[in-house]
């Protein structure tokens, strides 16, 4: 079992850059694949961006690519999500999740993962 605590959230103007990170404890971290998920108000949870247990591989929403940025830092335990040019659509809370499935493929299904975090508010003012 892992826990996951998300943080690095807050209020951005649109254009402007904020950084997550998900800290996990628990069993060992680089068994995981790892993915980011947002949820709007009255929307369902959608992927943002996963990375493979090695951080080798990722992938990414067709509406962060370019501007988002997903990595790991397995030393640390910890899962980042760099956000660059923030836009209102952005806003959301924003989950990790981890997948402790043998497969090496990242998954952009919310079912597949096993583990969430309890979520950070993204906040984008236009």
């Amino acid at each position: 079992q892992v826990q996951l605590v998300e943080s690095g959230g807050g209020l951005v103007q649109a254009g402007g850059s904020l950084r997550l990170s998900c800290a996990a404890s628990g069993r060992t971290f680089s068994i995981y694949l790892m993915g980011w998920f947002r949820q709007a108000p009255g929307k369902e949870r959608e992927f943002v961006a996963g990375i493979s247990r090695s951080g080798g591989s990722t992938t990414y929403a067709d509406s962060v690519k370019g501007r988002f940025t997903i990595s790991r830092d397995n030393a640390k335990n910890t899962v980042y999500l760099q956000m660059n040019s923030l836009k209102p659509e952005d806003t959301a809370v924003y989950y990790c999740a981890a997948d402790s499935g043998s497969y090496s493929t990242v998954s952009k299904n919310s079912y597949v993962y096993d583990y969430w975090g309890q979520g950070t508010q993204v906040t984008v003012s236009s």
